[in-house]
């Protein structure tokens, strides 16, 4: 077949120790690493509808708990390999950086980690079935225990239409935390690639426990999106018609819709190849670049804005945005914290380029548009250039702020940042026990009064007026929002200990909107913990046990017996300090839950539906996921 042979496998190593340190290929072996496998091969045939090879992908979640992933692409190539002298399929799956990504002109971007993913997928598995389409034939190819070859590549069927390749394998076990593939996690990716693949059609079924199918394809792509993230979030469109625009120049792609709504806060999705840029990057800088550019020319050439008056700059602009930016990349570089920044210094100046063309030529068509969205950010400048003038008062204000907090904020006497915790605690009584519970060395204590504000749609002036807030960001004292500073916080630990009820539940919903909107560096950084303080206290004679939840609690009585007396905690105020320190602030004995984000995008959205003003598609939501308990009244 043209264009796609085994010459185009090109190998940079071997495959080595990848069961002994997967951490170094999927960065860990927790959910996140888990499902890594799963887009190894997912992106393999997202590559072939790069190509333009593929036009459906089916994804089927098997009752052994295994992952079937197959195209309707090229196949991968089945001739020998010129090098190593084995089919180049066997190449692909057996060593390590050996892929049509690398060299050649099989793809010209490519997602997945540049061509590791199938042999590393490989050796992370109990089995892997790899069954290909190709030049009339079907062929078909086994591997067990960690990528130990099983049966050789063999045709076993002639005269077989069409081409394509079918990939079936069963994570080992033995190496990861999370023992399940779950379907909600492979569901969102594969609705966002479709979104980011217009008119690839993707099939979905899980086959566990009686099957549940999907399809999902998106015709309209990006403007589809970010139609959806509106209705979403229940906010009511400036424009119908979505700002669009896609265009390529030296290579590099980049494909663009945005939409205005009433909304006061930004929902900004960027990727490379298929992939989030949860971080941002070079492609993004050149897009918001052209945004305040061209709105800017646009408004005072139209009349909109006056000359004598002040420029709208980026942040005028964010109010209400809901923007999905998609750029292709030959060689995407990645920075960061979690390596999902784009940092190509080329890639900045090509998308503004693009950017700045393809928003002035939708202007001089749509010219209303432009007229919506200039109005409401010269609002939001207004409010910016007051907030300028006050400026010099609040400086004056957060001495004072900060000298008020000293009475409220239990300090910890480690001078070393890096060692020390700072526990949030709901109320005022279970902060006094805290206060007297915890490791004064290193553990610190700030009670909070009633629920924080939601963050997730307030402006920020309402935000910061909020006393709970402003002592959070005076304590953690890193800053806010892009201007936040890791290097500057003052804990290594921020643990979230509210009570075990529904009003603690939303206190923590709260409170994580606020970190993952303000401070997302933070969780980035997985610096978030949810402190489990327990439900009940089983005590007989000398014997005691704390029980986290009821399975928990039957193990206690069934160890010290059925007469022992059970104390139902309805908040930690009901725990003395011996009592609190034992179970919560030890971290000898303590429970703690480490907050992580697998999927940028999807966290986004289920905040946009959870904490946004849409009642309906939050009721669904909930409908779906929740489980309901009874409650101590």
């Amino acid at each position: 077949m043209a264009g796609y042979n085994a010459e185009d496998i090109q190998i940079l190593d071997g495959l080595e120790a990848v069961r002994k340190r997967p951490g170094m290929y999927i960065g860990a072996t927790n959910s996140r690493g888990l499902h890594h496998l799963a887009w190894e091969i997912i992106d393999n045939a997202i590559d072939e509808v790069e190509s333009g090879h593929c036009s459906r992908i089916r994804v089927t979640l098997n009752p052994d708990n295994s992952l079937t992933v197959e195209d309707n692409g090229r196949g991968i190539p089945v001739d020998i390999h010129p090098k190593m002298g084995i089919p180049a399929a066997r190449v692909a799956y057996e060593v390590l950086h050996a892929g049509g990504k690398f060299g050649g002109e099989s793809y010209k971007v490519s997602g997945g980690l540049h061509g590791v993913g199938a042999s590393v997928v490989n050796a992370l598995s109990e089995f892997l079935l790899l069954e290909i389409k190709r030049e009339g034939k079907r062929f078909r190819l086994e591997y067990a225990d960690g990528g130990k070859l099983v049966s050789e590549l063999k045709v076993v069927e002639h005269r077989v239409k069409g081409t394509g390749t079918k990939v079936t394998f069963r994570p080992d076990w033995a190496i990861f935390k999370e023992q399940v593939l779950k379907a909600e996690i492979l569901q969102s990716r594969l609705q966002e690639l479709a979104y980011l693949n217009a008119g690839l059609v993707i099939d979905f079924l899980d086959r566990r426990g009686g099957e549940r199918a999907e399809s999902y394809c998106a015709r309209t792509g990006l403007v589809g999106f970010v139609d959806q993230i509106s209705a979403e979030g229940g906010n009511e469109p400036l424009h119908k018609r979505p700002i669009y625009f896609r265009g390529e120049k030296d290579g590099v792609q980049a494909e663009c819709a945005i939409q205005y709504n009433d909304a006061d806060t930004e929902t900004f999705y960027s990727f490379c190849n298929n992939i989030a840029t949860v971080e941002g990057g070079t492609h993004e800088s050149g897009l918001r670049t052209a945004l305040t550019r061209v709105f800017n020319n646009y408004g005072k050439k139209a009349g909109l804005l006056k000359n004598k008056d002040e420029s709208l700059i980026g942040d005028d602009l964010r109010d209400g945005l809901v923007c999905v930016l998609s750029v292709k990349v030959r060689e995407p570089q990645f920075e960061g914290q979690t390596k999902t920044r784009l940092s190509n210094t080329e890639v900045e100046g090509i998308v503004q380029s693009l950017a700045n063309e393809g928003l002035n030529g939708f202007f001089e068509q749509y010219p209303n548009v432009a007229k919506e969205v200039i109005s409401k950010s010269w609002r939001t400048a207004q409010v910016r250039i007051a907030s300028k003038r006050a400026k010099e008062l609040k400086r004056m204000k957060k001495d004072a702020e900060a000298k008020a907090l000293g009475g409220k904020l239990a300090a910890c006497s480690e001078k070393d940042k890096l060692k020390n915790e700072l526990f949030l605690v709901e109320g005022d009584s279970a902060g006094g026990s805290a206060k007297s519970g915890r490791d004064r060395r290193f553990q610190a204590i700030l009670p909070l009064r009633g629920k924080v504000i939601n963050t997730f749609r307030a402006k920020l002036d309402k935000v910061l007026e909020n006393e709970e807030i402003r002592s959070m960001i005076t304590a953690i004292g890193a800053g806010l929002g892009k201007e936040f500073d890791l290097e500057k916080c003052n804990y290594a630990r921020v643990c979230i200990m509210t009570d075990s009820d529904l009003d603690g539940a939303h206190i923590r919903t709260l409170l994580l909107t606020f970190f993952y909107r303000y401070m997302r560096p933070l969780i980035l950084d997985n610096r978030i913990y949810i402190a489990q303080s327990p439900l009940y206290k089983v005590q007989k004679g000398s014997g005691v046990r704390y029980a986290y939840d009821d399975s928990e609690l039957k193990e206690a009585l069934k160890h010290l017996g059925r007469k022992a007396q059970v104390q139902r905690y309805k908040g930690l105020g009901e725990m003395n300090p011996e009592q609190l320190w034992e179970t919560t602030l030890n971290p000898a004995n303590r429970k703690m839950i480490q907050v992580t984000i697998d999927d940028a995008v999807a966290a986004e959205r289920k905040l946009n539906i959870c904490m946004g003003p849409a009642v309906e598609p939050r009721r669904e939501f909930l409908m779906e996921h929740i489980v309901f308990t009874q409650e101590d009244i």
